[in-house]
């Protein structure tokens, strides 16, 4: 989906709000809108918070500041004033859709489906929450739900590689075979001879672990268009499946100098470099990751791990409480969490993690874990459609 199709950002301004202000307080929220409105960030949280301090059950300046917060990609601080704002007005429109976003922005697609669902229960006719809906219960496995919410989209988005993309598999994981080979079939006409898909259908062969058939197709790719976005962290995750860890780290390499912002090439790179034993470079790709998305649980895993290793048992810790703020349900985290508080003398401390860890992996597969062995491959691709 190409970016600004749908606004990837819902703005409060709402007449009703204004006018319930002071005259002083109203023309400071006027400001603070300007500010946004021209991408003066600093300027429109300045503005919005001077207006809390004498109204702080202004249901806009919260909903506008979580905005500036959004386009941070300062999460928790979105959410925390989006929340504000859904308890103070939980009816008003765009502050369910906007929560949704900070947790689908996230990768945290689970949180993200109820207030996803919400919107669209409202507003049906919302496309936006219904195609992020959809890629939401497609990241969970929930394929046939994906296929309910968004075939109605068809007739917008067949023009669209990716959710041709979505749709071909979703509708093959929940058995619908007619829709598979419609949406396949669309799917060849579209991107024919483009290097998307080749990319795409290079994924699909990733997918079925058809690794000789992905990189013949990623090959294509890069044939047609040697810069398409994504293409070598694709290739790099074939040779993590085979792994191949030196050859990984090449095309991980050529991917962040295409996209120096994707911060899963740097946590890629983090994990192919401490499978090679070249820790220090991990531990600054790690760093480099973290930096670009401080809630990436699997950097901030892998940073502990290396912690650990070097004794560095206070910094790990700290790591771990971040990846556990992201994956409060990883067995993996938990049991070296365990590990560290022992090395440290904290006996009781750990037995809680350990029989935590215990209780986790008996209840839940550990996401994280298949995460950090390559098992299971994120794709930016989808998870940046807005």
């Amino acid at each position: 989906m190409t970016a600004g199709k749908h606004p990837a950002l819902v703005t409060f301004l709402f007449a009703v709000v204004i006018a319930a202000q002071t005259a002083d307080n109203r023309a400071v929220f006027e400001q603070g809108q300007q500010a946004l409105n021209r991408g003066d960030l600093a300027g429109a949280e300045k503005a919005f918070r001077e207006v809390l301090q004498t109204e702080p059950d202004n249901v806009g300046a919260h909903g506008n500041l979580a905005v500036v917060y959004m386009r941070r990609r300062e999460w928790p601080k979105a959410l925390e004033q989006l929340h504000a704002a859904e308890r103070l007005a939980p009816a008003m429109p765009g502050i369910q859709l906007n929560i949704g976003l900070a947790y689908y922005r996230q990768a945290d697609y689970q949180r993200a489906i109820p207030p996803f669902e919400t919107v669209l229960r409202d507003q049906p006719d919302s496309m936006q929450a219904r195609y992020l809906l959809g890629l939401c219960y497609f990241f969970t496995e929930r394929y046939a739900g994906a296929v309910r919410t968004l075939q109605p989209l068809w007739n917008q988005e067949s023009q669209n590689l990716s959710y041709l993309y979505v749709m071909a598999i979703a509708a093959s994981k929940a058995g619908q075979n007619e829709l598979d080979q419609q949406a396949t079939s669309r799917l060849l006409e579209v991107g024919k001879n483009t290097a998307e898909l080749h990319l795409l259908i290079g994924k699909g062969h990733l997918a079925q672990s058809m690794y000789g058939q992905a990189l013949t197709e990623f090959a294509e790719a890069e044939r047609l268009n040697p810069r398409e976005p994504f293409l070598h962290y694709f290739v790099g995750a074939v040779y993590v499946k085979q792994n191949d860890y030196q050859q990984a780290k090449q095309e991980f390499l050529k991917d962040a100098a295409i996209e120096p912002d994707m911060a899963y090439d740097y946590d890629q790179l983090g994990a192919v470099c401490s499978m090679l034993d070249q820790l220090p470079e991990a531990e600054g790709y790690y760093k480099q990751a973290i930096a670009l998305d401080p809630r990436l649980a699997t950097s901030q895993f892998g940073l502990a791990k290396i912690y650990k290793t070097q004794g560095k048992y206070a910094e790990a810790l700290n790591a771990l409480h971040e990846a556990a703020a992201v994956d409060p349900q990883s067995a993996s985290v938990h049991y070296l969490s365990g590990q560290v508080l022992l090395a440290l003398g904290r006996r009781t401390e750990a037995r809680r993690e350990f029989d935590e860890t215990e209780r986790l992996k008996k209840s839940i597969e550990d996401e994280l874990q298949k995460k950090m062995s390559g098992q299971h491959v994120t794709d930016p691709q989808l998870a940046g459609e807005k």
